[in-house]
């Protein structure tokens, strides 16, 4: 049996929640980049609130587990770069 294989005794609605609470705190991180006029940063958290709905999609039985995740695993990664491309100029 491989490593983790003990997380497939959770109820899908456990991973409903931690999915939804981590969109909401995209959604905020969402708002606080947009009202700092900090375009990229906010189109990320964008990017990741998208992500976390991908991955609900799958947890609602509506796609594929694959599709769902390579899915929100490029919306992530495009996540990560919008926002750090919005950060740099601020960190030089």
């Amino acid at each position: 049996m491989p490593f983790g294989a003990f997380i497939n005794v959770l109820p899908p609605a456990v991973f409903l929640v931690i999915h939804a609470a981590l969109a909401v705190l995209g959604l905020m991180l969402w708002r606080k980049a947009k009202g700092a006029g900090n375009a990229a940063a906010a189109r990320g958290f964008w990017l990741f609130v998208i992500a976390e709905i991908l991955y609900i999609t799958y947890h609602l039985d509506l796609t594929t587990f694959l599709f769902a995740h390579t899915l929100a695993e490029v919306s992530d990664a495009l996540a990560f770069l919008s926002i750090g491309m919005g950060l740099a100029p601020k960190m030089g």
